[in-house]
């Protein structure tokens, strides 16, 4: 996994209207990555609505917010819409991105094991590199962790 004070790897993918979208888009800008498992599940909505309810905050402290999960385009637009999510959807179907970030691997739920994302959020500085790293996540606080954690 990418580790703090690593280069942020770049990446290439679709947001949730389906336009290209690279991390080196928002090169000069903080920017708060976090990946999540899935759209409309109660901890990853819980952890959206949370950076949708600091969005004022985080535009005036020029933080760009990007969530990235496996689930498609179409699902990102429905998920953003039903809780008027004001921030990047990053669609990974192929888990590029996850892996580039070290954060694709095998889950445990129910006795079950299957691939999938963890709940990890990465925070990029102006100069694209990784300054905090997020393992654990408290879903309903995490926007006022990244705030803090960015200085704001």
């Amino acid at each position: 996994m990418i580790k703090e004070g690593d280069n942020a790897p770049d990446f290439v993918s679709k947001d949730g209207e389906g336009n290209p979208i690279k991390l080196s888009d928002f090169s000069g800008q903080k920017v708060a990555l976090y990946f999540y498992p899935k759209d409309d599940t109660p901890g990853c909505t819980k952890e959206a609505c949370s950076f949708r309810d600091a969005d004022d905050v985080y535009k005036e402290k020029g933080i760009k917010v990007l969530g990235v999960s496996l689930d498609d385009e179409n699902s990102h637009q429905k998920f953003a819409a039903k809780f008027n999510l004001p921030f990047t959807l990053v669609a990974d179907t192929d888990h590029s991105v996850a892996d580039a970030y070290g954060v694709y691997g095998k889950k445990q739920f129910m006795g079950k094991e299957y691939m999938g994302v963890s709940r990890v959020t990465f925070l990029i500085d102006e100069e694209g590199k990784v300054v905090k790293v997020f393992n654990k996540v408290d879903v309903e606080n995490h926007a006022d962790e990244v705030l803090e954690a960015f200085g704001g």
